[in-house]
């Protein structure tokens, strides 16, 4: 077994596993966007286990989780950031015997409602699932234009390129992954390099790439009307960072080098 790079985390857990299934959500001081998005998961099918990258807002506080259905809060203290988030969350999920692990944000834009379609599709054996605004049945609402413009321009082409398979929303955080990929040894997720958003791109293209199922389905996406857009990706630095780590990711240099 190869070893798991995973960064140090703390442990909550507030009930026992009791789906086959867990929803991994990704925090950092979301505030009430995370309240109203927990509302909504009730009764979502998977046990609900959060992915914080070290909150200091109060909108982690134990006994509010747990009255929220939440089974199990992990809080990173080691370095990275969204990548390394990830890492400790499907290490967790794998350790605990889940045999799939959907992902989403919780800044309450996504349609959490969706979550019975993922599971779904996992029970059907499909091993990446990704959620797009843009297959039919899906929907994207004031949606800001530059990043519309990157997505279908620049960062869906180049990743369909790589994988040599026709992604249509690769930007969409809400995903899920089988048990089975997680722990494929030729992806070797766990490793430190996975430090930001680039491991959602590198998975994108190693589910096609190693001949397992892929598949999208029709999620909603609905930005704010009006204030600052709940993101955590700055205008230039932020984006300039995706452009960057994208390029790496499609030209191969996370893929483990042959000995």
């Amino acid at each position: 077994m190869i070893n798991r790079q995973v960064p140090t985390f703390d442990e909550f857990i507030f009930s026992p596993k009791k789906n086959k299934y867990c929803v991994c959500v990704f925090v950092i001081n979301e505030g009430e966007r995370l309240k109203l998005q927990l509302l909504r998961m009730r009764d979502c099918g998977a046990d609900i286990i959060i992915a914080d990258g070290g909150s200091s807002d109060g909108s982690t506080e134990h006994q509010f989780l747990k009255s929220s259905g939440v089974t199990a809060l992990i809080v990173k203290t080691g370095q990275g950031k969204l990548g390394a988030q990830m890492r400790m969350a499907f290490s967790w999920a794998l350790n605990k015997g889940y045999e799939g692990v959907i992902v989403v944000d919780g800044n309450n834009k996504d349609s959490v409602e969706n979550i019975s379609d993922f599971i779904k599709k996992l029970d059907e054996k499909i091993d990446y699932i990704q959620g797009s605004r843009f297959v039919e049945g899906g929907c994207h609402v004031n949606t800001p234009k530059l990043r519309l413009l990157g997505l279908k321009l620049v960062h869906a082409p180049l990743i369909s390129f790589a994988a040599k398979y026709h992604y249509t929303d690769t930007t969409n955080g809400f995903r899920a992954y089988s048990s089975r990929f997680l722990q494929d040894p030729n992806v070797n997720l766990f490793r430190d390099v996975f430090e930001g958003y680039e491991l959602h791109y590198y998975l994108a293209i190693k589910a096609v790439r190693l001949s397992y199922k892929v598949l999208e389905i029709p999620v909603t996406r609905i930005y704010p009307g009006n204030g600052k857009v709940p993101t955590k990706i700055s205008f230039i630095k932020g984006n300039f960072n995706i452009l960057y780590k994208l390029f790496k990711t499609v030209f191969g240099i996370y893929d483990m080098k042959k000995k």
